[in-house]
């Protein structure tokens, strides 16, 4: 089972997640990220398996096999969940 750390592109993690922000050499989530809004890293182990589950601008893509094994969702269905993931949720990806 792996479990989903909460890292926001952003300002605005929720309690307890890591931040990766601009200031911390992350890049603004928004139109120009390629994470899209926000992105919900997954470690297994406690380490990072470098899957994501994000936003995306390019809402045309998703559900192609484009990316690198990330899951991509419309920017505000990721912002809806990111809000509502405490860290490290455990994940099950089937």
């Amino acid at each position: 089972m792996a479990e989903m750390d909460a890292a926001g592109i952003d300002d605005r993690p929720p309690a307890g997640a890591r931040k990766i922000s601009a200031d911390n050499g992350g890049m603004p989530g928004g139109l120009d990220n390629p994470l899209g809004s926000r992105a919900l890293y997954i470690f297994q182990n406690g380490q990072d398996t470098l899957y994501r589950v994000h936003g995306t601008p390019e809402w045309q893509s998703i559900g192609k096999a484009v990316s690198s094994g990330c899951v991509r969702m419309l920017n505000q269905d990721v912002i809806h969940l990111y809000d509502r993931v405490r860290g490290k949720a455990p994940i099950l990806v089937v």
